[in-house]
């Protein structure tokens, strides 16, 4: 066998005869769907691809094939049960035998898949988002916006030949009230890859006219639930749940709700349903405006009456009213009289008795002026006694030395000069001898 040379065939075969004898078994694969192909025979030809969880590069890639009576079966069944198209881009678990041919290698052949597992990403995917925009502080913003009442001006987003786009227009426009609408197509994709991109390029449309639109409406109906997967995107949602009109959502399916649907104002079944709830608004309005009719027309000449028999009740009671005021006035002006009265007779007293004493006060006034007088007199004699004028002219003389009275002679010395002052005039005198 060491020396023996094998040709490619040869080797190939080798290899697949190994590979059926080590795995036979059918074997159970976690992996996502990618560049999934069906040709014109029914033949489904995919690779599985996985990807590391934390840098998304890829780590292990496989050829697969589905047998056109196999994908026959398993195609609608996964769909129907998952709602999600069987596309690239998707987790499956299926089932699959290993084989290796000569000439296309190595590949996994699919027998059966379980849809609960895509159910679960699917639902796990969801759940990321509505997380991601609760932590924005984004979820419930749309739904907190007011529905403009009445809501008559309304921008759809839809494709243009969907069925139920159709089938909404019909129902606004011949609605049994007759209320008027005004909707304005904006198109979209509504189905594939491209309904996130295509959904958030028409609602960019719609806020370059927000003032003209109460309401935004996005429709869907006819297709098939497998075309729901771009409802589910976090770009979508993200702008629809900060989007400033309130957004109704109506894509036409029952069994689950999209990422869209949770995050819009309202969510509705179906087209039609969409055109019905707005149909109630408007009926919800006019019935409050019908109600304020009856209001003007019945209850407002009843309160009128009322308020006529309140008035006459009033003018019936002026005059008992009109005589206890006049006697409760009366009363208090004998009451104010009296005070004044007895008020006035008190200051009177008060008066009178000063007046009484007025005499005695100015007696005892002039007594005290006298009294002063013959003082201040005394005081003047006194002063005028002691006036150094009157001693001069009694004889008496004043001695100055630098302008100060000499009252000590033991003070002077011999040369010093001194002022005399007499009565009429003074000298100077030098002093020779102190004794």
């Amino acid at each position: 066998m060491e020396n023996k040379v094998f040709s490619l065939f040869e080797l190939n075969g080798l290899v697949r005869s190994s590979i059926r004898a080590c795995l036979p078994d059918e074997y159970w694969v976690q992996a996502e769907l990618s560049d999934v192909r069906a040709n014109y025979s029914g033949h489904c030809y995919l690779e599985f691809v996985q990807k590391d969880s934390r840098s998304n590069a890829l780590v292990a890639k496989a050829r697969g094939i589905i047998w056109s009576n196999v994908f026959a079966r398993l195609r609608p069944y996964f769909e129907r049960e998952t709602g999600q198209a069987f596309v690239s881009g998707i987790k499956v678990l299926v089932k699959v035998t290993v084989d290796f041919h000569e000439q296309y290698g190595y590949s996994l052949t699919v027998v059966d898949i379980d849809p609960t597992y895509t159910l679960g990403d699917m639902a796990r995917r969801r759940k990321e988002i509505l997380q991601r925009l609760d932590a924005e502080g984004v979820l419930t913003l749309n739904k907190e916006l007011e529905l403009a009442v009445p809501a008559q001006r309304i921008a759809v987003i839809s494709s243009a030949t969907a069925a139920g786009y159709g089938d909404f227009c019909n129902q606004l426009l011949n609605n049994e009230f007759g209320f008027v609408f005004y909707p304005k197509l904006f198109p979209a994709i509504m189905q594939g890859d491209k309904v996130e991109s295509s959904i958030v390029a028409a609602l960019e449309r719609i806020n370059q006219q927000i003032d003209r639109w109460d309401v935004v409406v996005i429709i869907r109906g006819g297709g098939a639930t497998s075309d729901l997967s771009g409802f589910d995107a976090y770009d979508l949602a993200a702008n629809c749940a900060q989007f400033p009109l309130p957004i109704i959502t109506g894509i036409g399916h029952e069994r689950d709700d999209t990422v869209l649907d949770m995050i819009s104002h309202t969510r509705v079944k179906t087209p039609t349903a969409a055109a019905e709830f707005l149909i109630a608004n408007v009926r919800a309005t006019a019935e409050r405006l019908e109600l304020f009719a009856d209001k003007v027309t019945t209850v407002i000449p009843e309160r009128l009456a009322r308020e006529k028999e309140r008035l006459d009740r009033w003018v019936s009671r002026i005059p008992a009213q009109v005589q206890i005021r006049v006697q409760q006035e009366a009363f208090r002006q004998e009451r104010l009289y009296g005070r004044m009265k007895m008020a006035w007779q008190n200051r009177l007293v008060k008066e009178t008795y000063r007046l009484q004493l007025l005499p005695r006060l100015t007696s005892a006034v002039t007594v005290r002026l006298q009294k002063e007088n013959h003082r201040m007199e005394l005081l003047e004699q006194q002063i005028k006694a002691a006036s150094p004028e009157l001693l001069l002219k009694k004889g008496y003389s004043i001695t100055l030395k630098n302008g100060k009275a000499v009252t000590d002679a033991s003070l002077l010395q011999p040369g010093d000069e001194v002022v005399t002052r007499v009565a009429t005039g003074s000298f100077t005198s030098i002093v020779k001898k102190n004794s």
